[in-house]
């Protein structure tokens, strides 16, 4: 063998009917909707339905959904005693790992081995519902806050909101965070994708493909990036800084956040969904130094590099308009990602195998004798 794809590049390990990134054109779509036209005509829930059910819903359909989401977002005692005893500086990304985790202890639905579809559809229903809820709850802990009392009368983004703030949140932040959990909520084979993909292929099950994508998704060349935009944002300081810290970086052969895809070799199709979003709270708030500096950069990068701005490049000012928490926002990501991870696990269990790729061997070519300790 000598021919080899590092990284799998470019390899076809599997087929999968839930999402198309089409990065040469720029285009991405759900199950054959483009999603442009889903951020314009759907919310999150029924992108939700879409990905597991494999077509939209009819009313009635969204109705029986919504109630399942919403009656399925208490904790169990367990998982909020963890949760107020993790340590408040702690990592939120590995708070939600670990409560993810935590949930199996107390669900007898769960089982290794052949799988029941129907539970396993339910495990991802109820993760969809408490993964926000475990973000949340940590948040208000750790400020020494409890938990508001958790509500059946509000969608996914509102109630989310809701959680962290304990007021209910207005219907320009409500929709603004729905269509991210939209724009996030699948994108074909990356790796957080791929590492439930191959947890589940062993027949494990469901939170344990999902912790091992929360753990692949917390990386700062995977979902982490869209913290380090802000961070990037803030070391800038203001927008007549921003020339020469590019330059500096550009010179220095520095990689510059949120710019570039690994896909896309045009505009990500998410990026001016979420660019729109943020211009649109960055004038509402007065504040638009942000928006202006990211701009500044995208036009940089692109006349420069031939580089655009990619999804995580607009969210982390969209988050922070939103007075989230910086090291909330991969968390976010986490949240909506989960509808996608729970319907690409059910889609690998329909049709199984398990993953086992070769390795391109470097070591030495000729077998050596073991020398006696003394002699080593």
């Amino acid at each position: 063998m000598t021919d080899y794809a590092k990284g799998l590049e470019g390899v076809i390990a599997n087929e999968s009917a839930l999402s198309n990134v089409e990065g040469a054109e720029g285009r991405l779509s759900y199950l054959g909707y483009s999603i442009d036209d889903l951020v314009a005509n759907c919310s999150y829930e029924e992108v939700v339905f879409l990905l597991h059910k494999g077509r939209l819903p009819k009313q009635a359909e969204l109705d029986a959904l919504n109630q399942r989401l919403r009656g399925d977002r208490a904790l169990p005692q367990g998982v909020l005693d963890f949760l107020k005893s993790a340590p408040k500086d702690a990592c939120p990304m590995d708070v939600l790992r670990t409560g993810v985790s935590m949930l199996a202890l107390y669900d007898d639905r769960v089982a290794i081995g052949e799988p029941d579809l129907e539970k396993v559809e339910e495990i991802g229903l109820s993760l969809v519902a408490k993964t926000p809820v475990i973000v949340a709850a940590f948040h208000r802990f750790r400020q020494g806050l409890e938990l508001p009392p958790v509500r059946a009368d509000l969608s996914e983004a509102a109630h989310f909101l809701y959680l962290i703030t304990g007021e209910t949140p207005s219907e320009t932040a409500t929709r603004t965070l729905d269509v991210a959990y939209i724009l996030h909520a699948d994108h074909g084979m990356n790796a957080s994708t791929f590492s439930a993909r191959v947890t589940v292929a062993t027949l494990s099950d469901m939170y344990s493909a999902v912790t091992s994508a929360i753990g692949t998704l917390q990386g700062p060349l995977h979902g982490g990036a869209n913290e380090g935009v802000i961070h990037m944002l803030q070391e800038i300081g203001d927008l007549d800084q921003v020339d020469a810290w590019v330059e500096g970086k550009l010179a220095r052969k520095e990689k510059i956040m949120g710019i570039g895809h690994r896909v896309y070799k045009v505009l990500d199709p998410r990026a001016p969904h979420l660019r729109k979003l943020a211009i649109q709270l960055t004038e509402e708030l007065g504040e638009p130094k942000w928006i202006q500096m990211s701009e500044r950069i995208a036009a940089i990068m692109h006349e420069r590099k031939g580089l655009n701005a990619n999804v995580d490049f607009y969210s982390a000012t969209v988050y922070y308009s939103l007075d989230i928490p910086t090291d909330l926002f991969t968390p976010i990501f986490a949240i909506a990602r989960t509808s996608g991870w729970t319907a690409q696990v059910l889609e690998q269990l329909r049709d199984s195998r398990l993953y086992r790729p070769l390795t391109l061997y470097t070591g030495p070519k000729e077998l050596m004798p073991v020398p006696p300790i003394e002699a080593r």
